[in-house]
């Protein structure tokens, strides 16, 4: 996996390039999935909150979260196909 490139600019925090290349519709599902758990899972909102207290803008917040849901998804799915490969 690539390492986002560093902007070199004269600001506080560090910033990076972001590849917005892919799939666009898997993007979009991901953002939508992540503002309608916003919504309606407590879980959810505590974690996006976590990641504002660390200083983390809303949007740079509800990037991690579309990672974190995007890896959450990869375990569930992987764990499905391991149970359909071991029933057969």
């Amino acid at each position: 996996m690539k390492k986002p490139a560093d902007c070199r600019e004269e600001s506080d925090t560090p910033h990076h390039r972001l590849n917005f290349s892919g799939n666009r519709a898997v993007n979009r599902t991901l953002y939508m999935i992540a503002i309608v758990r916003l919504r309606y899972c407590e879980r959810t909102r505590t974690y996006l909150n976590r990641r504002v207290a660390e200083g983390k803008t809303k949007k740079e917040a509800i990037r991690c979260l579309k990672r974190f849901i995007a890896r959450e998804l990869h375990r569930t799915l992987r764990a499905d196909l391991a149970t359909l490969t071991t029933r057969t």
